[in-house]
C-alpha cells in the first residue's frame, strides 16, 4: 500500500484528526503542532514565525501533503516530496513566496466557508454606520443624550468591489434590505447584470461604482493588482455621504489616505475589519476617529471553524487520493 504522508502544522482537535485518518487507510498523519503551530496572518509576538528541529525537519522532508494555517518557511527546499498545501484560511497571500509560486505544488484554500459570517459582518457595519451606533456607544460612556437622524439602508446603493463568494452573499443580503446593488468583477469584460446585482461592471469601471454607491464594500483578496487599490483618488471619487466597508484585506486600502479622508470628511465614515498591520497598532489614528467602526479581523470566524475547515479538507483529501480535481485550487500567480 502506498502511504500518503500528511503533515499537520496547526492545532486541530482529536476528532478532526480521526476524521482525516478515516478518509483512507493510506493516510499517514503526523501532527507536529505540539512542536510548532503555524501562525495565522494575524501576528502574535509570542508566536514563532518558523521552527526547525531534527524531528520536525525529518518529518517535513517526507511530507506529501501539508495542512495548516501556513507551511514552514522555505518549504519547497525543505520538503522535496511535497505535492499539495491545504491552507486553513481563504487568504494565502501571506505565505505564497516565489518558490511556492514557481513550483508544481498545488495550493488550496478554504474559500466559500466564510461567505455567511463575513457578509453578515459587512451588513452589521452598514447598519451600525447608517444608524450612528458608534456615536451612540460614545454617548453612553459620556451619559450624553443627543439625537441623530438615522439613515435607511432601503433604497440606498451598495457597491461591492469583488463579486466572489463573499461578494455574492453581501449582494443577496443587501437586496433583502431593498438596496440597489452595483458590483465589479475582475473577469467581467462589459457591463451587465448578475443574480442580486443590478449592474455588474468590469474593474475598469470602478469609478462609476464609487461615485454612485452609498456603501462601498471591499471583499478583495490581497494581490499585487489590489495593493492600495483604494487610495486618495478613489476615496475622493466617493460621495461625501458614503461609507467604506472593508471585510477583505487591509492592504487593498491606502490607510494614510483613508485617515485623511475620514478626518477631512471626504467620506462619511468607515467600517473596518482588516488592516495593513495586525493587530492594529495603538498609535493608529483610526482608533481615535468617531466616524470609524473597528473590529479585530473576526468577520470570518466561526465557533466551529476548525470543524468546517476540516470537512472541506477531508473532501479534498478524498479527491486527491482518487485523482480528482481539488476544490478551491489557488491561482498562484494571481494570489487567490
Amino acid at each position: 500500500m502506498d502511504f500518503v504522508n500528511l503533515l499537520v502544522v496547526s492545532r486541530i482537535s482529536e476528532e478532526s484528526k480521526r476524521q482525516i485518518e478515516a478518509v483512507s487507510p493510506r493516510i499517514k498523519l503526523w501532527d507536529t503542532s505540539h512542536l510548532w503551530s503555524a501562525p495565522t496572518k494575524v501576528r502574535d509576538e509570542h508566536q514563532k514565525e518558523d521552527f526547525s528541529s531534527k524531528e520536525f525537519d525529518a518529518l517535513l522532508a517526507q511530507a506529501e501533503v501539508i495542512y495548516g494555517f501556513r507551511p514552514p518557511q522555505n518549504v519547497i527546499a525543505r520538503a522535496p516530496k511535497l505535492k499539495w498545501i491545504q491552507g486553513m484560511l481563504a487568504g494565502v497571500d501571506y505565505f505564497l513566496d516565489k518558490e511556492i509560486v514557481r513550483s508544481p505544488v498545488i495550493v488550496t484554500n478554504t474559500s466559500g466557508i466564510h461567505a455567511t459570517p463575513v457578509s453578515e459582518a459587512a451588513l452589521e457595519m452598514m447598519l451600525m454606520l447608517a444608524k450612528h451606533a458608534p456615536v451612540f456607544f460614545q454617548q453612553k460612556q459620556q451619559r450624553k443624550w443627543q439625537r441623530f437622524l438615522p439613515e435607511l439602508l432601503h433604497s440606498k446603493t451598495a457597491g461591492i468591489v469583488g463579486l466572489g463568494n463573499i461578494g455574492k452573499e453581501v449582494a443577496r443580503l443587501s437586496k433583502a434590505f431593498g438596496m440597489r446593488v452595483l458590483a465589479t468583477r475582475r473577469s467581467v469584460r462589459r457591463a451587465g447584470q448578475a443574480r442580486n446585482v443590478d449592474k455588474l461592471l468590469p474593474k475598469e469601471d470602478l469609478p462609476e461604482l464609487l461615485s454612485e454607491s452609498d456603501f462601498v464594500v471591499l471583499t478583495l483578496p490581497f494581490t499585487t493588482e489590489t495593493n492600495k487599490m483604494i487610495g486618495e483618488r478613489e476615496l475622493k471619487t466617493m460621495k461625501p455621504t458614503a461609507f467604506l466597508i472593508n471585510v477583505g484585506r487591509g492592504e487593498t486600502v491606502d490607510e494614510e489616505a483613508l485617515i485623511r479622508a475620514l478626518e477631512e470628511r471626504w467620506i462619511a465614515g468607515a467600517g473596518l475589519d482588516t488592516y495593513v498591520t495586525e493587530p492594529l497598532p495603538e498609535s493608529s489614528k483610526l482608533w481615535e476617529l468617531p466616524n470609524v467602526f473597528i473590529s479585530p479581523h473576526v468577520s470570518g470566524m466561526l465557533k466551529n471553524y476548525d470543524i468546517v475547515a476540516n470537512q472541506l479538507f477531508c473532501e479534498n483529501l478524498r479527491r486527491y487520493l482518487n485523482g480528482k480535481k481539488l476544490l478551491n485550487v489557488v491561482n498562484k500567480k494571481r494570489g487567490y
